[in-house]
């Protein structure tokens, strides 16, 4: 508990630009004690970005894709059924101003980088678990009458199979 508040102290004091001589005055504790928690800090803060990509953010992006979609919808409704030549010309601005958020979500480089490393992560975690499978397939079995060209092209089938699954997982 005393370490959760020193922390929390310590991520709060460089926030406001103590530097570690600063903090380590201020709280009383070693400067090696500052370094810790503040490498502690940025490892935690790390794997919460890592979590935040892989379990949140393609779920929130959906959210916002479907929300677009119907407000775009609706605007469209209020833009036909309206005779107001003003609340049309709004109705219209908004759809507008929808398609250019979706647009910008749907080209924002940041997310898809992120999509990409996602997919390319576990696509490679599915071809090295696949690999190991089929490394203990191999030593089960004593025939190997298959030259090495067969067995690349094995492989690569198996890999562009894994590519599809994951990409339709993620997507």
């Amino acid at each position: 508990m005393q370490i959760e508040w020193r922390r929390s102290k310590v991520a709060e004091l460089e926030g406001q630009g103590h530097s570690q001589p600063d903090i380590a005055r201020i709280l009383q504790v070693s400067i090696g004690t500052v370094n810790r928690d503040l490498s502690i800090l940025r490892q935690q803060a790390k794997e919460n970005i890592k979590k935040y990509i892989d379990e949140r953010l393609p779920e929130e992006y959906e959210k916002c894709l479907v929300g677009l979609n119907a407000i775009t919808k609706e605007a469209w409704n209020t833009a036909n059924q309206t005779e107001d030549r003003r609340e049309k010309i709004q109705a219209l601005s908004l759809a507008k101003e929808c398609y250019s958020m979706k647009l910008d979500l749907l080209t924002n480089a940041t997310v898809i980088d992120d999509a990409i490393r996602f997919v390319s992560q576990k696509t490679t975690e599915k071809l090295k678990s696949s690999n190991d499978s089929n490394e203990d397939n191999k030593e089960e079995s004593k025939e190997s009458d298959y030259d090495y060209e067969d067995k690349d092209q094995i492989e690569e089938g198996q890999e562009q199979k894994t590519v599809e699954i994951t990409i339709n997982q993620v997507f």
